[in-house]
């Protein structure tokens, strides 16, 4: 794996994702109580034992690069890194990144002078664990000159993902980005070719690219010096080298969720806190998922009734009720409260007892949930401030609605309290 260079797309705007975008770009979005978004595929490189990582960043990068500064400093004696490549104007690049092979593009003098023979793109938005030992395994033999890595879905899906055929070597014969109507019809295949059984080919009977690509190295230079007014890898440049180019398919076959939705987001969080056999599991120590170490002190929970939860490090709960929810990092939770399918990302600091004191003293709400809330079905955002005896429970079943002056949005029936947000005592959302 010497001989592979993984590149992570982080710079998308991520709007589907907004208000949790608002500040923030997508990978830096918290995951799981203490982990975040860009966390999941640098983890997989390191566990692959693929070292020399890049990161491509852009919108709202601060607290991604951070992240990435702070969490991932490979040994001085190794060769190993992960470095950001922000986007960046000049003389022969004059604008911000386009799309996703416009953004490698630009980079591409400083790639074609790594000493690998293939570059690995990755996604920084999606959840999965995957050995890419095997990914690149597969890519060799076949001899590809690009490789997609794949996994069947159901018609509700197949239109938001590029769609492809496949013949019986595996070799790509035809893709289409996002296909609808009679275009997706057309696509339609017999998945039992990947090993499904005929139930689970009737009700996948499409395949679908991950998003995830092996390069050989002269291929990708090729394809993008080719036609520069390309600027997607999937809308152009991966439709474009099919029969021109040796395009093969990897079918995985594990736990895969594109975060691309506040819907799809809070459901791959709360799907964690499932027992024994969550889809995607937390606790393999043979390919563990690596974050930033915080040196928290462990949470405390005094006269608690907590089911089905994960309750992240540096936690204070006081005689109250959690019921199938994440709690982040430094959260406190006052008497009498009630959480429940929710997502809380938790606090960046302490407030000091001074300055609790100051707020209170003040009429200010201090950070944290306050006495006697109810909380459904939510995602509270970092560093939030809620009062006492508020309703968060979306008592008018309302769908989507943005109020981001009161300091929240509905999404797909999900109340977002967005980051910093201050709700005060007695509001009913």
């Amino acid at each position: 794996m010497k001989k592979v260079l993984a590149i992570i797309l982080g710079g998308g705007q991520g709007s589907r994702l907004y208000p949790l975008t608002k500040q923030r770009a997508k990978p830096a979005v918290p995951l799981a109580g203490k982990y975040r978004l860009i966390d999941i595929p640098v983890s997989n490189c390191i566990n692959s034992d693929i070292e020399k990582i890049y990161v491509l960043t852009q919108f709202n990068s601060t607290s991604l690069n951070r992240h990435i500064n702070q969490t991932y400093r490979p040994s001085s004696f190794s060769e190993g890194f992960v470095d950001i490549l922000a986007a960046q104007q000049t003389p022969d690049s004059p604008e911000w990144f386009q799309g996703t092979a416009d953004a490698v593009r630009q980079y591409l003098w400083l790639l074609e002078a790594a000493d690998v023979t293939e570059y690995l793109i990755l996604s920084g938005d999606q959840l999965y664990r995957m050995d890419y030992r095997e990914f690149v395994e597969r890519h060799r033999s076949t001899g590809a000159d690009i490789t997609l890595s794949v996994l069947p879905v159901d018609e509700k899906k197949a239109s938001a993902f590029g769609i492809l055929k496949i013949d019986d070597s595996g070799m790509v014969t035809d893709f289409r980005e996002k296909p609808k109507g009679e275009l997706l019809e057309q696509m339609r295949v017999d998945t039992t070719t990947l090993g499904l059984d005929p139930d689970s080919a009737k009700v996948n009977p499409y395949i679908a690219s991950m998003g995830i690509y092996v390069f050989k190295k002269e291929a990708m230079i090729a394809l993008l010096n080719e036609n520069k007014e390309n600027t997607d890898f999937g809308k152009e440049i991966i439709p474009q080298a099919i029969g021109r180019y040796n395009v093969q398919a990897f079918l995985f076959s594990d736990y895969w969720e594109d975060i691309g939705t506040i819907e799809s987001f809070y459901h791959a969080n709360l799907d964690l806190t499932r027992h024994p056999n969550p889809p995607f599991s937390l606790y393999k120590s043979d390919a563990p998922i690596y974050t930033r170490p915080r040196y928290l002190p462990p949470s405390k929970v005094l006269d608690c009734q907590i089911t089905d939860s994960i309750v992240s490090d540096g936690c204070i709960l006081e005689r109250c009720t959690v019921r199938h929810s994440v709690l982040g990092l430094r959260i406190n939770i006052g008497a009498g409260c009630m959480i429940e399918d929710t997502l809380v990302m938790g606090s960046d600091f302490y407030q000091t007892p001074a300055e609790y004191e100051a707020d209170v003293v003040a009429g200010n709400v201090p950070i944290g949930i306050g006495e006697n809330t109810i909380i459904r079905r939510a995602i509270i955002d970092k560093n939030a401030r809620i009062g006492k005896n508020v309703k968060i429970i979306n008592k008018d079943g309302v769908d989507n609605i943005n109020h981001e002056e009161q300091g929240y949005t509905i999404c797909s029936g999900i109340v977002v309290i967005l980051k910093g947000a201050i709700i005060p005592d007695n509001t009913v959302i």
